[in-house]
This record gives structure tokens, C-alpha cells and sequence, in this order.
């Protein structure tokens, strides 16, 4: 069973579309001790970063969802999802991050368009378990202004300007910066690769 954690996100529906379109089961929770039970968690995200990280401590989930991470419990971030990881963010520089991987997601530079958004291509490494039977360099969707840095975990990167974390892979813990949810069949594909890990 996936866990969907709702702190309100904006692309919640669309997720729970794409979980039910390649036929997983899933649950949507919104407190600790469901999420403490777990078994596969998934953490959308859209809007403004400090939204994300006020409504994980308003329900107070964060303490949980930290341990079920280290605990070994599958992890999916989507877009802010994935920010969350790192230790600050530019966009929020006041709120705690999850701070599971080193560095700080930094704004777009101001001699290009922000947000980035729309359809760009991927540089995966090889091996990656979320990109298991999917093209070199897909194509996937993007919304956003704000990027993750490149880190040893990094198994895909997105060029718009420099390099940047389009997805990581360690261990138990997955993010992507695109949005499989809105990337059509390679997005299905990819979330059925975390769904069956």
C-alpha cells in the first residue's frame, strides 16, 4: 500500500490519478500515526517551499516522516518533495529542511526565464532503479524556480542554465524535480518503477 502524504499540495489529485492508472493501492493520510505505519510513502509537492515545510510541522509529521525514512521505508518526493530533502532552501531560507542530503536549493539566476517550465530532457546515470526500462535522456515535465544541487545521490541531472538535480536515488530515499504526474507515459513508468521496488 503507497502512503500519499497530503499537506495540501496542488498536484495531490493528479498523483493519486497516475497511482490509480497503473493500478496501485494507495492511501491518502494526513497525520503520524498513520504515516508511522507506512509501508511506501510518497510526498507531493507544489507552491511555495515554506507552505511544504509549515504544513509537515502543523500536522506534526516531520519527526515521523524523518524516522520512517531512516527506518528504511521507501520514500517518493515529487518537486518540492525532493527539495525538502536538502538541508535550506533560498525560497524559504527560515524553515527547517528534512536536511537527508547535503546542500542548499538555490534560485534560478536572474539572466534566465524562471519559472523553468515545461518539457526537457534528462542525463540519467546508469543503473538508476527509477528509470528501469525507460529511453536515454527522456523527456519529462517541469514547474519550477528553484533547484536542488547536484550531490553523490544524484541519479539524473536537468541543464537550464547549469546542471541541477532533476532526480535522486540512495538507498530507500527517491526524488524527482519533474513531474511524472503530468509527463505521460514515461511518468507512469517511472512512478510504477518506485511503486514495484
Amino acid at each position: 500500500m503507497i502512503t500519499i502524504l497530503d499537506y495540501g499540495a496542488g498536484n495531490l489529485l493528479s498523483v493519486q490519478n497516475t497511482l490509480a492508472a497503473i493500478g496501485a493501492r494507495f492511501e491518502v493520510i494526513r497525520d503520524a500515526e498513520s504515516l508511522g505505519r507506512a509501508t511506501k510513502i510518497i510526498l507531493p509537492g507544489v507552491g511555495h517551499f515554506g507552505q511544504i515545510m509549515r504544513a509537515l510541522d502543523s500536522l506534526d509529521v516531520r519527526q515521523t516522516l524523518v524516522e520512517r525514512i531512516r527506518a528504511g521505508v521507501p520514500f517518493l518526493g515529487i518537486c518540492l518533495g525532493l527539495q525538502a530533502l536538502f538541508e535550506r532552501s533560498e525560497e524559504a531560507p527560515e524553515c527547517a529542511c528534512l536536511a537527508l542530503f547535503p546542500g542548499t536549493v538555490r534560485r534560478f539566476a536572474a539572466d534566465v526565464r524562471v519559472p523553468h517550465m515545461g518539457w526537457d530532457n534528462l542525463d540519467v546515470t546508469p543503473d538508476a532503479r527509477l528509470f528501469d526500462g525507460v529511453a536515454a535522456s527522456p523527456y519529462l515535465y517541469f514547474a519550477h524556480s528553484y533547484y536542488a544541487p547536484v550531490v553523490e545521490a544524484t541519479a539524473a541531472t536537468c541543464t537550464y542554465a547549469i546542471p541541477y538535480t532533476a532526480a535522486l536515488e540512495c538507498g530507500n530515499v527517491f526524488g524527482v524535480q519533474f513531474h511524472p504526474e503530468k509527463s505521460g507515459p514515461l511518468g507512469l513508468r517511472i512512478v510504477k518503477n518506485f511503486v514495484e521496488l
